[in-house]
């Protein structure tokens, strides 16, 4: 198969194609009622790994990093205290763009090489034989979940589509490699890989001189910024604003209507994923605060992330847009707050109060940062403390797009959360959330591996495959979950294990196998 292309496209779209679009089956508003929607995705980023607050009082870490743009948009929308996400890169980014829960779309672990698991290994159990290709809108590739993006929908309805940074959702050399694949007219170094090789344009970005990579991870394109001092958060935010810029110069406008058609601009930085290197721009100012070596170059990455928002916001404030543009902020995963104890390495970030991190079904892994500015919409300065989980972004954003009606191969699981956004209803209230990791990622802590969960108002019940064990917290009583309460509430563990079964079963889930007989890891109600 032909490797799709995938490095600093540039993609006009012509008149009669925006004709085409315009002349859709997909269900719209009138163009002036459209907006612009941007989101704005961190990969790795936990809940404390900023100055802004998204517990009920600050922490030390809300005092040790500085984010101002963070906290800019924060004033101008709404603050979500329970946004959550899978607690891995793949299976999260494979729901926002699909909709489907990962139990269903089965993309539950995180995806690179073609016909190739990543899962490491387990003395007595068997990874299922999940969709390590990653999703596809076309039918017919091996391990592949066939469904259509909500990128392809927006630009059937005459929506440009950018997208720049990190993709990872498809293996190397199948469809979903390229983003172009998705519905995006322009990618910007997004390709099938979880993360940089470095930050750096002094290494090229993971390039040799000539061209050629030189770690699995180097981040196409942007060959311009090789060698020019250019961090790489830096590069991926220039280069989105020179395709904003493209598309709203006057030789790209619609000449027959009053506004040009809007925009989708999918900013998804590498960073704060490892590797750990240091934003020059900050990095001392983090030293002089007497953080480590380590320390401060993670909070380097960090404001280099938040100064990559503060531009985009100062572009649209600049060129007009911030009255018809929708920004969403978010985090694919908990911050990566596991592992580094049995390396006997020290903790560079923490998710507290909440406990572990990356990997992790407990709170830690999964509760991520997210806000919502819409003027005119959204009240400013507001917080909502209902929950949602990463796959509600897809039904959401065609909503506020206007788009009611689409045609797409797979189940929907995401709920609008429109009416939180508005303020005229709950979306979680009488709402499961539910998470399957049947896997071993390869690091360590509490509530990694083999597991799935479900949250029901304040109750949470994580189940083990490999040992059976269930763990019961009460989420609003208990945040750091130091209080397994399940033999205490055996009548309400029972309850949310047939529910979680139920669920699992529903959804076609996969679950690890033992080694010893062949046959499937009981399913949470069956123990």
């Amino acid at each position: 198969m032909k490797k799709p292309a995938h490095i600093d496209v540039r993609v006009s779209v012509t008149m009669a194609t925006v004709a085409v679009a315009m002349g859709s089956l997909e269900a719209r508003p009138l163009q002036e009622q459209r907006p612009n929607i941007v989101l704005f995705m961190v990969d790795d980023m936990g809940w404390q790994d900023t100055s802004v607050p998204f517990w009920t009082q600050r922490t030390r870490l809300n005092d040790t990093y500085e984010t101002p743009n963070m906290a800019r948009l924060a004033r101008q929308g709404m603050l979500f205290t329970q946004a959550y996400a899978s607690p891995i890169s793949s299976p999260s980014r494979c729901s926002l763009l699909t909709g489907a829960n990962a139990a269903r779309h089965r993309v539950t672990n995180w995806t690179f090489r073609r016909n190739q698991m990543t899962d490491e290994g387990d003395d007595l159990l068997t990874p299922p034989d999940w969709n390590y290709n990653g999703i596809c809108q076309q039918e017919g590739v091996d391990n592949t979940f066939h469904a259509r993006s909500f990128v392809d929908i927006l630009r059937s309805a005459g929506y440009r589509t950018i997208h720049c940074g990190k993709a990872h959702w498809g293996a190397e050399d199948t469809p979903g490699e390229s983003p172009l694949h998705f519905g995006f007219e322009v990618n910007i170094a997004g390709h099938a890989a979880g993360g940089p090789a470095t930050y750096l344009s002094e290494r090229n970005y993971g390039h040799d001189a000539e061209g050629h990579p030189t770690a699995q991870f180097a981040v196409p394109g942007l060959q311009k910024y090789w060698g020019t001092g250019t961090f790489l958060t830096e590069a991926l935010t220039r280069e989105a604003l020179a395709a904003l810029d493209s598309i709203r110069s006057p030789r790209n406008a619609q000449q027959s209507t009053a506004s040009p058609p809007p925009f989708f601009l999918y900013l998804s930085h590498y960073a704060v994923h490892v590797p750990i290197d240091r934003d020059q721009r900050f990095f001392e100012k983090y030293r002089h605060k007497g953080l480590s070596e380590k320390e401060a170059a993670y909070a380097s990455l960090i404001e280099g992330m938040d100064k990559s928002l503060g531009d985009l916001l100062d572009w649209l404030d600049v060129n007009g847009e911030t009255e018809k543009t929708i920004v969403l902020f978010m985090s694919d995963n908990g911050g990566y707050a596991t592992g580094a104890e049995w390396r006997d390495e020290p903790l560079y970030t923490q998710n507290a109060p909440l406990r572990s991190g990356k990997g992790s079904l407990l709170e830690g892994g999964i509760r991520e940062p997210m806000m919502v500015r819409w003027p005119g919409v959204v009240e400013e300065g507001t917080r909502c403390e209902s929950y949602l989980c990463i796959e509600d972004f897809f039904p959401t954003i065609l909503e506020m797009a206007g788009i009611r009606r689409y045609d797409v191969p797979q189940t929907i699981d995401g709920r609008s959360f429109l009416p939180l956004l508005k303020g005229k209803g709950d979306t979680s209230r009488g709402r499961t959330l539910i998470w399957n990791y049947p896997h071993v990622w390869g690091n360590r802590g509490p509530g990694i591996d083999l597991n799935c969960a479900i949250r029901e108002g304040d109750w949470k019940l994580i189940y083990s495959y490999k040992t059976g064990q269930k763990e019961l917290y009460n989420i609003t009583l208990d945040i750091g979950e130091e209080h397994n309460l399940a033999s205490e509430r055996p009548d309400l563990v029972q309850r949310l294990s047939r529910k979680l079964g139920r669920r699992l079963r529903a959804m076609k889930a996969q679950r690890p196998s033992l080694k010893a007989t062949g046959q499937p890891c009981p399913w949470p109600d069956e123990r």
